[in-house]
C-alpha cells in the first residue's frame, strides 16, 4: 500500500469525548422535537402542540422532551424562533424596488403572506396562543433580526429626507406593525369574513399606513 492509499487525519478530529457526543445528540434530539412540534402547528394549529402529543407523535417518553426543554413554554419559545427566520425570509423574498412607496407596500404583503402560509407560526409569535408563554429577551431578539428589512426600509427613506429624521425607525416599525397585525388578528378571530373580504380591509390599511409615511410620494 502506498503513502497516497493511506487516509491522512491529520487535521481531521474523528473521535469525540462522551461528554461531546452526548450533547451532539441532545442537539439533533433537540432539532427533531421542533420538526415535529412544527409539524403539528402547522398541520393541526397551535392548540395540537402539547408535551404528551409530540411525545406520541416521537413514541417516546415526556419525560425525554421536558429534560431537553424544561416545560411547554421552552419549547414554544424553539418554535418562535423558528417562526422568526420565516417571517425574516418572506421579507427578504420581496421584490427590489428604489420606490420607497412600492418597497413597503412590498413588505406589508409579505407580512400578511406569513401569516397565511405560516398561521400556525402567525398564532403562536403574534396571537398568545399560548397562554403561558411570553416571549424573552432572545425571542424578542429574534422579532426585531426578522423586521430588519422593514427598519431597513424606513431608515432609507428618512435617509432620502421623505420621512422626517427625528423619528425613531423602530418605533415607526412598531406602530406600521401594530396596525397590520389587527387586520390579521381579527381576521383570523372571525371579524373580517372570508379570506378576500379579510385581505381588502388588509390592504386598505396598509394603503393608509404608506401614504401617511410618505403623503407627497404615495398615488
Amino acid at each position: 500500500m502506498s503513502d497516497q492509499d493511506i487516509p491522512s487525519n491529520t487535521n481531521t478530529r474523528i473521535l469525540k469525548t462522551y461528554k461531546e457526543a452526548r450533547l451532539q445528540n441532545n442537539e439533533n434530539l433537540r432539532k427533531l422535537v421542533v420538526d415535529v412540534a412544527a409539524t403539528l402547528l402547522q398541520e393541526e394549529g397551535p392548540e395540537a402542540v402539547t408535551v404528551r402529543r409530540v411525545a406520541q407523535e416521537m413514541d417516546c417518553s415526556t419525560k425525554i422532551i421536558y429534560s431537553l426543554f424544561v416545560n411547554k413554554e421552552g419549547l414554544a419559545q424553539q418554535l418562535y424562533l423558528e417562526g422568526c427566520m420565516l417571517l425574516a425570509n418572506e421579507f427578504e423574498g420581496t421584490s427590489q424596488t428604489n420606490d420607497p412607496v412600492q418597497h413597503l407596500l412590498n413588505l406589508g404583503e409579505a407580512f400578511w403572506q406569513f401569516g397565511q402560509h405560516y398561521s400556525g407560526y402567525y398564532k403562536l409569535m403574534f396571537g398568545g396562543a399560548f397562554a403561558d408563554f411570553k416571549p424573552d429577551e432572545e425571542s424578542m431578539h429574534g422579532t426585531l433580526t426578522a423586521m430588519r428589512q422593514f427598519v431597513m426600509a424606513i431608515s432609507k427613506a428618512q435617509e432620502q429626507g421623505l420621512i422626517p429624521a427625528h423619528y425613531d425607525a423602530e418605533s415607526v416599525v412598531r406602530i406600521c406593525w401594530a396596525s397590520l397585525h389587527g387586520a390579521i388578528h381579527l381576521y383570523m378571530g372571525g371579524h373580517l369574513g372570508d379570506v378576500q373580504s379579510a385581505y381588502a380591509v388588509y390592504k386598505q390599511t396598509l394603503s393608509l399606513i404608506v401614504s401617511s409615511l410618505l403623503p407627497d410620494h404615495s398615488t
